[in-house]
């Protein structure tokens, strides 16, 4: 994640929320270098939103990737958690959430209000009902599409596809595509103007 920011342009001091869907690892890996960036670098506040116990569940992985240190990397990070609940405001952001269907422990996806529009964020969730209830009426949607066929708890490519025909006034923006090429998807490392 922090490589990826520095690539980009994108200062990693600047953002005041992170919104996290659910912690499976390709979701939650990318943290522990980011908040120590955040410790020594960018001593800025930040808020991290997720599903409840997301204060537990990352202070365990912080723990497991810095050891010991992390009590002193943890004293110079202004770093809060908040439990998403149905709805709320962060870092003036209004949000929603909508619980998901992805694997047994489920996924928190966001209806995310910025500068007037509305975006819908899912992280990682199978074709079903609160899936559409989550993009209805969104300017843009950020959607997983895993691949082609029937991916376990995913989003597959076709399914996506019948999920952007039922929304047209929605743009879809398809992450999470583990291999080939998906009309919709975005690039790696690819800047998007929404």
């Amino acid at each position: 994640m922090l490589p990826h920011l520095h690539r980009l342009g994108i200062d990693p001091g600047a953002i005041d929320v992170v919104f996290l869907t659910h912690f499976h690892g390709d979701h939650t890996l990318g943290l522990p270098s980011y908040v120590l960036h955040r410790a020594f670098v960018a001593r800025t506040p930040f808020t991290i939103v997720g599903p409840a116990g997301v204060e537990e569940r990352l202070e365990s992985l912080f723990r497991a990737s810095w050891g010991v240190d992390w009590e002193v990397i943890r004293g110079d990070l202004q770093l809060t958690y908040r439990e998403a609940g149905e709805r709320g405001t962060v870092a003036g952001i209004e949000y929603e959430t909508v619980q998901l269907d992805h694997g047994t422990s489920g996924c928190t996806g966001y209806r995310l209000r910025i500068g007037g529009r509305l975006l819908a964020y899912s992280g990682d969730s199978i074709a079903s009902p609160p899936l559409d209830r989550l993009v209805e009426g969104a300017e843009v949607a950020i959607v997983e599409a895993t691949s082609p066929g029937a991916p376990y708890s995913h989003l597959s490519w076709e399914e996506a596809h019948a999920l952007r025909d039922r929304h047209p006034g929605t743009r879809f923006l398809f992450v999470h595509v583990y291999e080939g090429t998906l009309d919709g998807a975005v690039t790696d490392l690819e800047v998007v103007d929404v």
